[in-house]
């Protein structure tokens, strides 16, 4: 199938809770739909709310560190995913190629279908989007990715061929929501990257904000300026009570539970869609993009209306630049039904 192109939007588009409230039949994010994880809520409720964090977060740093086996001098903390996008954006806009700061027009090269957020942070930098990642400054990589959960293509070549005064910044958000594939970095390739991690939606916690960094080798220059342009506290009490769960074997196990089920689920939700004569692209993640039929990307926001009426969000894809889509997170059978008869109640309409 050939995946239809649109032009990025200028403003945010987020799934998720919006001004009717939050949807009974949510499938426009891409959190863990058997989260929250009960431990780690519960450890949350119990949290010293009362009290600033440690601001340089020892012991979460060392526990991080150890989880990944790398030096706890390499790690770094961000208020969220977000957060660190745009930090690392501003940076690279005020670099030039001797380490200096001084401002000068500079690129950035983004994956063609990606989160917008990546561009919106370009745009507030005064960086130019650039279709060639050799001409980079600055590139962004998401593996798998979103919307389409699947591995970037050409990534480790990437890694080789990308200039020396060039900044990676690889997105992990789903890594720990895969249900099949592999990453394709060894660990030394890993290691020339920034590695950014925002565990809340494997452990169905989106509400709780919160990301760590792992910095490249050899790469304490950037690290120390990335510092200095961090507000003080980036983490409160609930996200450092979260990312320190994180590391804990039994929280691990449960994620790992999970994501047996999602399986099953994701094959059943495939099946429901086919079954409306939707296409499928395919996903190695718990979310995946479908392409309606044509009545409906026609009629796409009456019917976007008429599904949220009943409770149900979709995502349209096309903040991604997927304008035929929607992205689909996998949810529980009865959700799936709900889906499935509402579309098909929609249906006779056309």
């Amino acid at each position: 199938m050939r995946l239809h192109k649109s032009e990025r939007p200028a403003s945010r588009m987020h799934g998720g809770t919006d001004t009717l409230g939050k949807p009974a039949y949510d499938f426009s994010t891409n959190s863990n739909a058997l989260g929250p994880c009960p431990e780690v809520l519960t450890q949350i409720r119990l949290s010293d709310c009362a009290s600033y964090p440690d601001p340089d977060y020892h012991s979460l740093r060392n526990a991080l560190a150890a989880w990944h086996q790398v030096s706890p001098q390499r790690l770094m903390f961000a208020a969220s995913a977000s957060e660190f996008i745009f930090r690392m954006s501003m940076l690279v806009g005020q670099i030039d190629q001797r380490g200096r700061l001084a401002p000068s027009q500079k690129n950035v090269w983004i994956p063609p279908h990606s989160y917008g957020d990546y561009v919106l942070a370009g745009r507030a930098a005064g960086l130019n989007v650039v279709e060639d990642f050799r001409a980079a400054d600055l590139i962004w990589a998401c593996e798998p990715g979103s919307p389409l959960g699947q591995n970037q293509a050409g990534l480790a070549q990437m890694i080789m061929a990308k200039s020396d005064k060039a900044q990676l910044v690889l997105d992990c958000a789903y890594q720990p929501l895969r249900l099949s594939g592999s990453a394709s970095l060894s660990s030394q390739q890993r290691d020339a990257c920034w590695q950014l991690f925002t565990p809340n939606k494997a452990l169905g916690l989106t509400g709780i904000r919160g990301a760590y960094v792992i910095a490249p080798l050899q790469a304490e220059v950037w690290q120390q300026e990335l510092e200095q342009m961090a507000a003080s506290w980036p983490l409160g009490s609930h996200a450092v009570t979260m990312l320190s769960a994180w590391t804990l074997p039994s929280v691990q196990n449960w994620l790992l539970k999970s994501l047996e089920t999602l399986r099953e689920w994701k094959q059943r939700q495939i099946a429901l869609c086919a079954d409306l004569g939707w296409q499928i692209e395919p996903s190695d993640t718990n979310f995946f993009c479908v392409t309606p039929s044509r009545k409906i990307q026609e009629h796409r926001t009456d019917f976007l209306h008429a599904m949220r009426a009943q409770g149900i969000k979709l995502r349209h894809a096309g903040s991604f630049g997927l304008d035929a889509c929607f992205r689909m997170r996998v949810l529980s059978p009865p959700m799936q039904d709900a889906f499935h008869r509402a579309v098909k109640q929609y249906s006779p309409h056309f």
